[in-house]
């Protein structure tokens, strides 16, 4: 059997079984076990009511604009008409191109985790959407990422957009921000956190769309949080 290490006995010891906290002393204690030397990510997992009363299962995917910022480095990638190229350099994306970005994408070369795209070069990208989509890279405008503004959904993938999609059994995970965030700033990300998730309900689910929340770190034990 693997021996414990010192610090995961130390963090054991705050941990609370069969209790529902509040998010507060949630997120204090899950601070106060982020003692790695990297900036830890806090992140919410959710699970959620897939049922609806008229047939078939809720599928949750949409996008959170976190006030305070995911603390996530997003490498972004414009892929614009050439005469666009420039305003995306400008707007801070890493990477951005036309044909030339399409054909890099077309060989496998993926030096992004985000990829942004005008509304008329979707039709060169469409081909490649059983390569971008299992990665998460499809541009999508639902999700902020198919847009003509360049500068602004670079700058809000670049500060606080952060995508969220639950799974098969009704999971669903987000980062709320990093350690070095304080705890008021990061109960601002998750309480907004929530409400986006909440506005999302459908008419078609009865009762409370989220069953059950719990609050952790990268390298953390999870708290969990009443759903109300």
């Amino acid at each position: 059997m693997k021996k414990k290490s010192k610090r995961y006995k130390e963090i054991l010891k705050t941990s609370i079984k069969d209790k529902k906290i509040s998010p507060k002393e949630a997120l204090d204690l899950v601070k106060k076990n982020s003692t790695t030397k990297f900036d830890e990510s806090i992140d919410v997992s959710l699970k959620i009511n897939l049922k609806q009363s008229k047939g078939g299962d809720f599928s949750l995917r949409t996008i959170v604009n976190l006030p305070n910022g995911s603390g996530k480095k997003n490498k972004v990638a414009v892929l614009c008409e050439p005469d666009k190229i420039d305003e995306a350099k400008k707007a801070g994306a890493d990477v951005a191109g036309s044909d030339d970005l399409i054909e890099k994408i077309a060989a496998g070369k993926f030096d992004f985790t985000k990829l942004i795209c005008t509304p008329s070069m979707m039709s060169k990208i469409g081909k490649h959407g059983k390569v971008l989509g299992p990665k998460g890279l499809m541009p999508n405008p639902k999700l902020g990422t198919v847009a003509n503004d360049i500068t602004k959904a670079v700058k809000d993938i670049k500060t606080g957009l952060v995508e969220i999609r639950n799974d098969k059994d009704g999971n669903l995970a987000s980062t709320i921000g990093r350690k070095s965030f304080s705890t008021e700033k990061l109960l601002e990300n998750y309480n907004h956190f929530i409400d986006s998730v909440k506005k999302e309900k459908p008419e078609t689910i009865k009762g409370e769309l989220i069953k059950g929340i719990f609050l952790t770190s990268t390298m953390g034990i999870s708290y969990k949080i009443g759903a109300k």
